[in-house]
């Protein structure tokens, strides 16, 4: 027995009589547990029956209620029956084979918990790229647009997950370009207004500065009568140049928005009676027939009286620029339904069609020509009136037959 101890130090035999009690044991390592007395017979019966093919295990002596794998071997010797009976794995082998056991699993499972851990962090910075891809693309669409791309958009903003930001974005540069667009249409109309205007108030400083400085150094020799017309002339220029002013600064206030209509109802039939009696003189110097149609019908209109008086009054001194001698003006007032119609026709020379689509706009150029139009700003100043009043001025003309300027303005129901 003690040569099988020295070969596998890892079991424990005992001697067993034929009733399974325990006659003699040889056992390296020394437990405090006290040792049984006897093992149960059934497993060691069994295990012989079936010669050990079946896995069984049997009673531990050593441990009380513990089952381990043995082996058993029967014995006779002087009459005595017994059993050599094997327990494997001894109480010192068992613990420290459950100390590498337990080292193992714990090797193990922080193994598994490192693997768990990079295959989290990985799995994580997998979901933040393709979470923050369709950020990344805005990102990057916003710093092209940063950097002078003002085309770049985001493409099929609907289909990324976060729509809200990708179309917000296209909308902000869509109103960024518009205003940027609209600024350089601005500062070019400033431009062209500023060089026409130059060139109008060039013509009557000329005028003026010509005939003073005649004045200045001829007065001993010019006649009263040659006197009297030059100072006549430079105060008709000083006019012109007031005039010029005055509209300047009136359109100036309509497009920054600084006017506001004071609307009230008002008889358009009464100012326009004065309209006609304030420009009669003027007519009939140029010999034109003014004057006004349905003067008796007493037609009320909602609007600003004064802003509709002075859009009356360019149309009117448009008329009377553009009509020759015998020519004739009509301003015509007609109820229909709920806007009373206002037009004023002349017989003067009419406009080209290629040219009425822009006689509203202050100045404007027309085709190749380097002449400017003589339009000015009285039709831009009306333009902008009618706006303020929501409602909008047309132009039917025909070269050589004159022109009618037509708008409605709201009737008023007494």
């Amino acid at each position: 027995m003690h040569d099988m101890m020295a070969v596998n130090q890892g079991i424990e035999v005992y001697l067993l009589d034929h009733s399974g009690e325990i006659l003699y044991s040889v056992v390296l390592d020394h437990s405090e547990n006290t040792p049984a007395k006897s093992v149960s017979l059934a497993p060691i019966n069994s295990f012989i029956k079936d010669k050990g093919e079946k896995f069984v295990l049997g009673d531990d002596p050593r441990n009380s209620g513990e089952q381990k794998i043995f082996s058993v071997a029967p014995y006779s010797v002087d009459g005595h029956n017994g059993f050599v009976y094997i327990v494997l794995a001894g109480q010192k082998f068992q613990e420290v084979s459950n100390n590498l056991l337990g080292h193992y699993f714990t090797q193990l499972g922080i193994g598994a918990t490192l693997l768990t851990m990079f295959f989290s962090v990985l799995i994580g910075l997998l979901a933040i790229w393709f979470l923050t891809k369709n950020l990344r693309l805005i990102i990057s669409t916003v710093k092209r647009f940063q950097e002078g791309d003002l085309n770049a958009r985001i493409e099929n903003p609907e289909s990324s997950d976060i729509a809200i930001f990708a179309k917000s974005f296209n909308e902000m540069a869509d109103t960024i370009v518009a205003n940027m667009d609209k600024m350089k249409s601005v500062d070019l109309l400033r431009r062209e207004l500023i060089a026409n205007v130059s060139h109008d108030l060039r013509t009557p400083l000329a005028v003026l500065k010509g005939y003073i400085e005649t004045l200045q150094m001829k007065t001993e020799t010019l006649s009263e009568t040659e006197k009297q017309e030059y100072l006549q002339i430079t105060h008709d220029n000083v006019d012109k140049l007031s005039n010029l002013i005055n509209q300047l600064f009136e359109y100036s206030k309509l497009e920054a928005e600084q006017v506001t209509p004071v609307k009230e109802p008002f008889s358009i039939t009464e100012l326009s009676h004065d309209l006609i009696a304030k420009f009669r003189i003027l007519a009939e110097q140029k010999q034109i027939e003014l004057k006004l149609n349905n003067p008796k019908e007493n037609n009320m209109v909602f609007a600003d009286v004064g802003l509709v008086e002075r859009a009356l009054q360019n149309l009117i001194e448009n008329a009377i620029k553009y009509t020759g001698p015998e020519g004739k003006i009509t301003l015509s007032l007609q109820k229909k339904g709920k806007v009373v119609e206002i037009n004023i026709t002349d017989t003067g020379t009419g406009i080209p069609l290629n040219e009425q689509p822009f006689i509203f706009d202050r100045y404007k150029q027309v085709g190749k020509s380097t002449k400017k139009h003589g339009y000015g700003l009285g039709l831009a100043i009306v333009k902008k009136i009618m706006d303020l009043h929501g409602t909008t001025i047309t132009v039917l003309s025909k070269p050589k037959e004159g022109s009618s300027f037509i708008f409605n303005l709201p009737a008023y129901m007494v």
